[in-house]
């Protein structure tokens, strides 16, 4: 029983390690740019968009979709930043095994 009384010890303190790591990564913020950086997006580790700055310069009323796929691209850049970040984070407690939802 005290090998299993250890490997409970263990659990919990690894799932501790598990959140406090989840909260850091939560707290994180990632950016995105495009075009050479005149479309800036922020987010949060939760993937939710804090910020969009746009040059002003960049803003063509006859080519609206030119600066709809520069968000596009800037904010998939912040989101694949985001989950390399939580890919490593999280790594550390999965041994690199896929496991859904971390």
């Amino acid at each position: 029983m005290k090998n299993m009384s250890q490997m409970m010890k263990q659990v919990k303190k690894l799932q501790a390690q598990m959140e406090k790591a989840q909260q850091e990564i939560e707290a994180s913020e990632f950016e995105g740019t495009a075009g050479g950086g005149v479309v800036k997006v922020r987010i949060n580790g939760k993937k939710e968009v804090l910020a969009v700055t746009i040059d002003p310069q960049v803003v063509d009323p006859d080519d609206v979709e030119m600066l709809q796929d520069l968000i596009v691209a800037a904010v998939n850049e912040a989101i694949k930043a985001a989950d390399e970040m939580i890919a490593k984070q999280m790594g550390r407690f999965t041994g690199g095994l896929n496991i859904p939802g971390l």
